[in-house]
């Protein structure tokens, strides 16, 4: 394929360009790490100058035919569903050794302390990456890695206080743990991490900790289009989180997310106070979160504003707040979810134009990642293009989500 480009006389960039991918999309196909989506591959063949055929063959080649469309699919699956079961394996492990008692009077091994001298600045570190990487699975082997660590630490002898250390800095991983299952739609296996987050959080005594893993369990709900399975958690969330530091964001994220609850169920008014409450953010200090796991700074607000008025049906507020929001710098996921919200804003508006326009940019970004959230937007706009279908040009997008729900 890399061949065929340069006798096209197409640099990297400029392939990339013509194909509305980012270049590094073109290097992962050359490179064979990855293969175009079904829908790319007629827009790349006339690029090229090759009928389709020709381009397959260029990109499986030595594979059997029969399985051209979806190269390498089931091996990778099987590599990825393994990475998953060893984290899994490693959370039950130091779940155990989390509410096992420790001996007192035993001196503290050296992982152990290693662990506590660095593991908190290591563990920022690893947030840092997650929110950084257009793919987040590609965090998955270190977060294991660091999972295989605490369970080493756990399982030394040490102090009671040491203990209690050692079993926030597990809550944290866990957390981050839940975040990689939660973009691989893997939601039950994210609820579990993050329920065992909060246990691994209250054993090590940090209110704020265990306020953020019920907060994200509920959110798992609230995803899954199960408000009152949420309303309960975020409650208890919200009780926790007023025994926290004041100084921290806590308490005005978990009112951002009872603010999607409570549009989930329609109640205009008290969706509105909660995002006021979330709003109150804005007057903390710059340490009001810590770049791991709470991150929570507003500026997440107007995307969520935007989303909780589309929910409502209130499609002038939700307008104005997802237009903010990307107007601000975002992160390719992040990014994609307004786009995705202001196309299926398009959508109770019969605005063709703007479906089409907004849709196909959250598409280019999907095509950029291999994150199952965007997939999930796309689908979930999928399911309301219903009554637009009959215009050829949602129709042709409707065949594209699909096609990338497919092959994710």
């Amino acid at each position: 394929m890399a061949a065929l480009r340069t006798s096209q006389g197409y640099s990297q960039e400029e392939l990339a360009e013509a194909l509305a991918v980012a270049p590094s999309t073109v290097i992962r196909w050359e490179g064979g790490r990855a293969a175009p989506q079904p829908h790319q591959r007629p827009k790349i063949a006339a690029v090229l100058g090759v009928t389709l055929s020709e381009l397959e063959g260029l990109l499986f080649e030595g594979q059997p035919t029969g399985n051209a469309m979806l190269p390498d699919a089931p091996l990778r699956g099987n590599e990825d569903d393994m990475k998953r079961r060893d984290v899994l394996g490693l959370l039950a492990v130091t779940s155990a050794l989390v509410t096992l008692p420790g001996p007192d009077d035993a001196s503290r091994g050296h992982t152990a302390a290693a662990l506590l001298e660095s593991g908190d600045d290591l563990h920022r570190s690893l947030w840092r990456v997650y929110s950084l990487s257009d793919s987040k699975q590609s965090v998955l082997p270190a977060v294991r890695k660091q999972l295989d660590t605490l369970t080493t630490g756990l399982a030394e002898a040490r102090t009671a206080a040491d203990k209690v250390r050692l079993c926030a800095m597990t809550a944290d991983v866990y957390q981050l743990a839940g975040e990689l299952f939660f973009d691989a739609n893997r939601y039950t296996d994210a609820a579990r991490c993050y329920t065992l987050a909060a246990q691994a959080a209250q054993t090590g005594g940090d209110d704020d900790l265990w306020a953020c893993a019920m907060t994200r369990h509920a959110y798992v709900e609230l995803y899954a289009r199960r408000a009152p399975a949420a309303q309960p958690l975020l409650a208890a969330a919200a009780r926790i989180a007023q025994r926290g530091d004041s100084t921290l964001s806590t308490r005005h994220w978990v009112a951002a997310v009872e603010a999607e609850a409570h549009a989930a169920v329609g109640d205009f008014d008290a969706c509105t106070r909660s995002l006021d409450e979330a709003e109150k953010v804005h007057v903390l200090d710059g340490s009001s979160h810590n770049g791991g796991w709470l991150r929570f700074n507003g500026s997440r607000l107007p995307e969520e504003r935007g989303a909780c008025y589309l929910q409502l049906g209130r499609p002038d507020l939700a307008e104005n707040a997802l237009t903010s929001a990307l107007a601000q710098p975002l992160s390719l996921r992040r990014r994609a979810a307004v786009l995705s919200d202001l196309a299926l804003l398009g959508v109770q508006r019969r605005d063709i134009d703007q479906v089409v326009h907004y849709a196909e940019a959250a598409i280019g970004l999907a095509d950029q990642s291999n994150s199952g959230f965007i997939g999930k937007k796309l689908d979930g706009l999928r399911e309301r293009l219903a009554p637009l279908v009959p215009d050829d040009r949602i129709s042709h997008l409707d065949h594209r989500i699909a096609a990338l729900s497919r092959t994710a």
